[in-house]
């Protein structure tokens, strides 16, 4: 599709060149020699260029610039101009003109800017596709989840999104803490801003530094350059902190600094530098125990834990587990190109079953693997790993996670209620069949479950 130029200009001779020239060049043209029909025109039709003269009656080229930037920021403005106003053009580059043309013009300088203009404009229209994209993929609409437990993380994401205010996300490895994070920023007034990640954990103390303050030329052996860090690089955008609980104690206090002032310095450099961020971390660290052992900043904890997001481990969520491990078939099926239907109903209730100590990163890894080593259409109990579907393997695995100092009766109340309501799912919640799977009689069933609160059918 070609790119669509509109041309604003008062002299009917230079439309008509204009208008011939591009036309040649494969543009497609719509010359009009009135601004004022030709902001209407904006309005209602997509245009990729706006070309116009500076000096016009009724609606100068300031004004249609001015006009432009404002409702359609991502369209570049070409400024023509008599050779003798050229000091109005420069004074229109600093309000936004993507460039200036002087009258006469050469044919090849016009078309070169053209083509300069009509490229940045299709890469602007790129980036807003893609922006659009991210904003779909990760709003909270798109998040899987309809238990009580997501539904309470999603309320607050809507409540918290459309703030300033800082955001700590906590909870176990691979709940999808990140995910909640950019379901935040596209939710946000910043949404058209950049999204910038930081793992916290992934590299040392000195090299995280310069991450994300970056640094000046020579301020250490391997600074050939200057470089922005990610404070910068998020400006009018959102900085994600993962595992914030690993900062150092250097880094906390300048942390701290950036979250009461707004304002950094790059290592090595004196330059304030102030930066219009917002803040979201996360962690799976309990950061109160961290603060009383002397490990976390108190003051600092306070600034990060304004809005406090939990997200529910997997185990405590399973009936999203069906839904979530649906839709992970259905994306490596795509890309795998393998025709699966679903799973069997023994299946299901072996993943509803398992405790899932990686949580949800934990199931999608687990159904990837079934799609790429099974070969039926469906997934059964056979294509299922061995720690699904062995429980000595499960009760192994479930020791191992376990610290070495604990409460036994309540570890051992925490196994119970979970061996229970494995056997009610295994059991399509008949009290009987449950019963039957773990020994008891069918009263003694009855007590733990009013004893744990489940329900039994």
């Amino acid at each position: 599709m070609p790119s669509q130029i509109l041309i604003l200009d008062d002299e009917k001779n230079y439309l008509l060149i204009l208008d011939a020239m591009l036309t040649d060049a494969g543009y497609a043209v719509t010359p009009l020699d009135d601004p004022e029909t030709g902001l209407a025109y904006l309005e209602e039709s997509e245009v990729d260029v706006v070309i116009t003269d500076m000096k016009m009656p009724k609606v100068t080229g300031q004004q249609v610039l001015e006009f432009v930037k404002k409702n359609y920021a991502h369209v570049p403005v070409i400024i023509m101009t008599a050779f003798g106003s050229i000091e109005g053009a420069v004074e229109a580059m600093r309000y936004g003109a993507f460039d200036y043309i002087a009258k006469p013009f050469a044919n090849d300088e016009l078309l070169l800017t053209v083509d300069k203009a009509a490229r940045f404009a299709a890469a602007q229209r790129e980036n807003i596709m893609l922006r659009q994209s991210l904003e779909d993929r990760y709003s909270q609409h798109q998040i899987i989840g309809r238990g009580k437990a997501m539904t309470r993380v999603l309320e607050l994401v809507t409540k918290a999104a459309p703030s300033k205010s800082t955001v700590l996300i906590t909870g176990e490895s691979g709940t999808g803490k990140e995910l909640i994070a950019k379901a935040i920023h596209y939710a946000s007034p910043r949404k058209a801003g950049a999204f910038v990640s930081v793992n916290c954990m992934a590299l040392s103390s000195g090299v995280l530094e310069s991450e994300l303050f970056g640094h000046e030329k020579g301020s250490f052996t391997g600074a050939v350059a200057r470089k922005r860090g990610r404070f910068e690089m998020a400006h009018e955008g959102t900085i994600f902190l993962d595992e914030i609980g690993e900062l150092s104690a250097d880094l906390q206090v300048k942390l701290l600094r950036v979250l009461q002032e707004r304002k950094i310095e790059r290592v090595g450099g004196s330059e304030t530098i102030e930066v219009d961020i917002r803040v979201l971390a996360a962690t799976n660290k309990n950061l109160e125990e961290a603060v009383a052992a002397g490990e976390f900043r108190e003051d600092l904890f306070y600034r990060l834990n304004v809005v406090r997001l939990d997200m529910p481990p997997l185990r405590e969520r399973r009936e999203d587990i069906p839904i979530l491990a649906a839709h992970f078939l259905e994306r490596y099926a795509a890309e795998n190109n393998k025709p699966f239907k679903g799973f069997s109903p023994e299946a299901i209730d072996y993943l509803t079953a398992y405790e899932w100590p990686g949580n949800v990163r934990q199931l999608q890894n687990v159904i990837e693997r079934c799609v790429v080593l099974s070969s039926g259409e469906v997934i059964g109990v056979e294509d299922l790993p061995l720690e699904i579907k062995d429980e000595e393997s499960q009760y192994k695995s479930a020791v191992d996670l376990l610290p070495v100092r604990i409460n036994l009766n309540e570890t051992l109340e925490k196994i119970e209620l979970a061996l229970v309501r494995r056997a009610l799912a295994r059991s399509n919640f008949v009290q009987v069949k449950a019963a039957e799977m773990l020994g008891l009689s069918k009263s003694l069933l009855q007590y733990k479950l009013k004893k744990y609160k489940l329900t039994g059918h």
